[in-house]
């Protein structure tokens, strides 16, 4: 393994003695974490998406249950839409009382805290900034003679953001999804948030929709708002593309759309992985582990070439939990889905980052910048002692809407870019065809496509 710095690794400590776990969180020594089974089982139980709210999707078949939701709503429009929310959310709807009428939606946002107004839009305006910071431009064609070769990048028409409900209200999801695609210059988005008791949706969301410009809310939830953005009904045009997080019915239903429509990713429930030696403070990475632990679910892991910092960052974490608001739920996280893995040097902690390709990743280490450059795998990585993640879920400016359970192998933030697709370009002029039409006659007549090589054939037959 290539080490970090002058062909060593940064800290090559002796070999940590074995702790002994308290509230239930898992410390793994291991000199092999690659083939450590023990480290093995951490990443697969976030990679597997096993990570549910307490009995949220015990003994359910969400697949099948998805499935017959989404194909009676592709099937009878408003009339499924309407007897499922029945079912679901307990709640009488009429074709007429789908969407909330945009005189609510101005009173909720003129009825909303002026204090919260406000900082939404700081927030709003440093997602923006940032997002047009990031917005891709059409580069200059490239021009070969008589062949000009481009790329334009054009907005999605119509998208649909789906905005949880209950315990999983997150208002900042709002603006980290919206904004992004008004950037992106998105004309029509439409917003779907499950209905409460009395059949309307949170005040709250709506006094977002407000805020941002959003006129078109719709009193749907989970899978049933999927299936309606995806498929269209009497009262919802159906979008392109969807974005927003949810619970594990509302995951399997993007799952299930795909290629009906667009969407941002399958996420999960949050994660976070940090980095650390000897040089951080216990108390800080403590914090940040249980930062994303209080999540219901979550899961914290931390990685560390030093047993003194993890034993510290343990008795930290202990301490800490007794104050959280949500104890219960942190603690079952951290008993379930956590771990502490102690490893023999920072090289074989970027091996286990690279591997677990989590949400977000904390680097808090005497060398930060040469951590980074080992790191391949992350949704957002936060470097340095003092940026924790909590600075990237509501104010820094990169969206929140994040790759979960490994997923950032391959897939990135959502971002303005999300929302534009681009097409290619390209121009020949009479020379340049007669230049390449013998090869792409050849390429053709070769794979016995002769109406593709006539179409060639007949501009460059000179008579």
């Amino acid at each position: 393994m290539t080490a970090l710095r002058a062909g060593r690794p940064l800290h090559c400590p002796p070999r940590p003695r074995r702790l002994t776990g308290v509230m239930g969180v898992r410390v793994i020594q291991t000199d092999r974490p690659l083939d450590d089974p023990e480290v093995a089982a951490v990443r697969d139980r976030l990679r597997g998406g096993e990570l549910t709210a307490d009995g949220e999707t015990a003994d359910l078949d969400v697949k099948a249950i998805v499935a017959s939701i989404l194909a009676d709503v592709e099937a009878r429009g408003d009339e499924a839409v309407i007897d499922w929310e029945r079912k679901l959310d307990r709640v009488e709807l009429t074709a007429g009382a789908l969407r909330v009428p945009p005189e609510r939606i101005a009173a909720a946002h003129g009825e909303a805290d002026g204090d919260f107004l406000a900082l939404v839009r700081r927030v709003a305006a440093n997602v923006r900034a940032y997002q047009q910071s990031i917005l891709l431009a059409d580069p200059p064609p490239l021009r070969r003679g008589g062949r000009t070769l481009g790329v334009r990048y054009t907005p999605v028409d119509r998208v649909g953001v789906y905005v949880p409900g209950a315990r999983a209200l997150y208002p900042s999801t709002v603006l980290m999804t919206i904004v992004p695609a008004q950037v992106a210059g998105v004309r029509e988005i439409a917003m779907a948030s499950p209905p409460t008791s009395d059949g309307n949706v949170d005040p709250m969301v709506l006094a977002l929709a407000g805020e941002l410009g959003v006129s078109e809310v719709y009193r749907l939830g989970g899978a049933v708002a999927l299936g309606a953005l995806a498929f269209g009904t009497e009262s919802v045009r159906p979008v392109e593309k969807i974005v927003g997080p949810g619970n594990a019915f509302v995951a399997e239903a993007k799952r299930q759309v795909i290629g009906r429509v667009g969407i941002d990713c399958i996420a999960g429930p949050s994660e976070v992985l940090i980095i650390a030696d000897e040089t951080a403070r216990p108390e800080w990475v403590a914090a940040d582990l249980l930062s994303q632990a209080e999540h219901d679910p979550g899961s914290a892991v931390l990685v560390t070439p030093s047993a003194a910092l993890a034993e510290a960052v343990r008795a930290a974490m202990e301490e800490q939990l007794r104050s959280l608001a949500r104890a219960a739920a942190t603690a079952r996280a951290l008993e379930q889905n956590s771990a502490i893995i102690v490893v023999g040097n920072l090289d074989a902690a970027c091996d286990v980052a690279n591997d677990f390709a989590t949400e977000h990743l904390q680097i808090i280490t005497a060398d930060d910048d040469a951590v980074l450059a080992k790191v391949r795998h992350a949704g957002a990585i936060f470097v340095g002692p003092c940026t924790p993640v909590a600075l990237g879920d509501y104010y820094a400016g990169p969206s929140h809407v994040l790759p979960t359970g490994g997923t950032a192998r391959f897939f990135g933030p959502l971002s303005c870019n999300d929302f534009r697709k681009p097409s290619s370009v390209v121009r020949y002029d009479a020379g340049a065809l007669d230049e390449d039409g013998r090869d792409v006659m050849d390429f053709a007549a070769r794979e016995g496509l002769t109406a593709h090589a006539q179409s060639i054939r007949i501009r460059r037959n000179k008579s």
